[in-house]
């Protein structure tokens, strides 16, 4: 049963920090060092500064933590960042273009009962120790979620629906676009009638988030221990009907970093048309790599069932694992190849959350990174204590 309740929010102060664009970010795992040093300088308050470590030359390993931690903290000191009156539910809409057309993703975040994977929140993908490692540092430090999971649910779910509909037509209580355009907009519900309750049937199945979600297990496993029940015992996220919102799910495409690139497959123009080609109903996936000098593009079948990047690294890609590096970018991709950064570039085509769920229920997992949600929550539009009241 998926237990859901509203929380006490942490929001900026808009009259402390001005345009929300300036102070939040995506979640942290897409943002590069570059990345980051350009949402550092846009605010001095711009949640990347809390929310990735920045490592410094003589730094022992926990300084990088305590500097963020310390920035947080200063934030809540200053007023910078306020908590909300009282509990809410919040309404979300991320407005972007995609593939030519207005496309609109809704949900609710909401505060999640922490349980063991396996019963009503569910994973899709396979974690790594290193990020999760990372993550449980910082929130040790922060003691905060600053940035929601994202889940999905089956659906269509009727009350959330309906729900999500009743706010559309009126001003959010904060909004803020992105780098890629997209607007999000966010509002605040005191309560949503009939929504726990509609909720506590569904299967959560984490989108993006799952090194954070396993992270919160173990905080929550180390708080327990030492205090007792608290608020680590729920975790802040995102709820997205699956069903009546059909969010993007793009891909990871691979970069083999060592070893003999293939040559397997049909060949090809050039990306673009590798890109027109990949197929993830028919197993198509496309590579790059340089062959007698040049740079060669193919295209080529596998078997079994979808997604693609399951039978890709079940057939091409086993034992191989370690020497892999993940992009959603597939431009970045080939030229990674072009440096000779990387042997071959793997291409593959989207997805979507029909497919993955087939995937967990037959209670498998997918290889990690593989999936890209799209758009992506923004980090620092509303965030959660975890310091008891």
């Amino acid at each position: 049963m998926s237990l859901i309740s509203p929380f006490v929010g942490l929001r900026y102060d808009p009259s402390r920090v001005g345009s929300l664009d300036a102070v939040t970010a995506p979640p942290y795992d897409v943002i590069s060092d570059e990345e980051r040093v350009r949402l550092a300088g846009s605010s001095p308050y711009n949640i990347a500064r809390a929310m990735i470590a920045e490592v410094r030359a003589g730094d022992d390993p926990d300084a990088p933590y305590a500097r963020a931690a310390a920035e947080f903290a200063r934030w809540r000191d200053e007023a910078i960042v306020v908590p909300t009156e009282g509990p809410a539910f919040y309404p979300y809409a991320m407005d972007a273009t995609f593939q030519g057309r207005s496309r609109t993703i809704r949900g609710v975040i909401c505060a999640v009962e922490l349980e063991d994977w396996g019963g009503s929140v569910i994973p899709h993908e396979r974690t790594m120790a290193e990020p999760v490692e990372d993550r449980l540092r910082l929130t040790r430090a922060v003691r905060a979620n600053l940035s929601p999971i994202y889940s999905v649910i089956r659906g269509p779910n009727d009350v959330l629906g309906d729900l999500l509909d009743g706010v559309a037509d009126e001003p959010s209580d904060a909004q803020a676009v992105d780098e890629a355009g997209v607007r999000h907009r966010l509002w605040m519900r005191a309560e949503m009638p009939g929504l726990a309750d509609s909720l506590s049937a569904e299967t959560l199945m984490i989108a993006d988030g799952h090194h954070r979600y396993t992270m919160a297990l173990r905080y929550r496993d180390e708080m327990r221990a030492g205090n007792g029940p608290g608020p680590w015992d729920r975790v802040m996220m995102l709820i997205v009907d699956a069903a009546a919102e059909s969010p993007p799910v793009l891909p990871f495409h691979r970069l083999l970093v060592g070893g003999e690139a293939p040559r397997a497959g049909e060949r090809v123009r050039d990306l673009e048309e590798v890109l027109e080609t990949v197929d993830d109903v028919k197993l198509v996936y496309g590579t790059a790599s340089i062959e007698e000098g040049v740079l060669v593009h193919r295209v080529a079948d596998l078997s079994g069932a979808p997604p693609t990047v399951c039978a890709l690294h079940q057939q091409v890609l086993a034992g191989v694992e370690d020497g892999l590096r993940f992009t959603p970018d597939a431009v970045e991709a080939e030229w990674a190849v072009r440096r000779g950064e990387a042997a071959a570039a793997f291409l593959l085509p989207a997805t979507d959350a029909a497919r993955i769920r087939a995937v967990v229920d037959r209670g498998e997992r997918l290889p990690q990174k593989s999936t890209f949600f799209w758009p992506k929550p923004r980090t620092g539009l509303v965030m959660r204590s975890l310091v008891p009241d």
